[in-house]
Formats: C-alpha cells, structure tokens, sequence
C-alpha cells in the first residue's frame, strides 16, 4: 500500500509517500496504527504531530473519499492522507 501526505500531513510525516506491506485483510485503520508506528524527526516549528493530524484527516483510497475505517485494502491501494485546511 502507498500512503501520500499532502499539505501538513507531509510536513508531520517528513515525506511525501511511503510504502506499507500489511497482510490480507488490512483495513485503513490497520493502515493507520502502521503509520503511527514508524519512528519519526520531530515536524517543523508550527506543524502539529501526526497522530494529531490524523485524528483530523480525511483520507481518499484510489482517489475516492473513504469514511470508514474498517475498509479493507488491497495491496496495490493508494491512501492519500489530506489534513483540514484552512481558507476557502
């Protein structure tokens, strides 16, 4: 699975992507807790930690909108993690 940080997320995350190889049956929270898993630098002055930003993310899974945490994904399945932004 891929994961893509936009905005602060990729701030937080200190990257863009990464990849994630989770067995059959993992599902966007299982996805998640591995995110949260990886050890990380510090983000930037102003940038709020990761765990926090996720807890406030929406995420796309293949470019669609996915609410439920418990979907399950496939190994070539792409997560984009979008933080709340500001402005419109």
């Amino acid at each position: 699975m891929l994961v893509r940080y936009f905005a602060a997320a990729r701030a937080a995350a200190g990257f863009e992507e990464e990849k994630f190889d989770l067995p059959a049956g993992a599902t966007v929270a299982d996805l998640l807790e591995a995110v949260l898993a990886v050890e990380r630098a510090a983000p930037p002055a102003g940038t709020p930690p990761l765990p926090r930003l996720l807890s406030r993310s929406s995420f796309l899974l293949n470019e669609v909108a996915v609410r439920d945490q418990a979907t399950v994904l496939g190994p070539d399945d792409v997560v984009d993690v979008l933080p709340p932004f500001a402005g419109g």
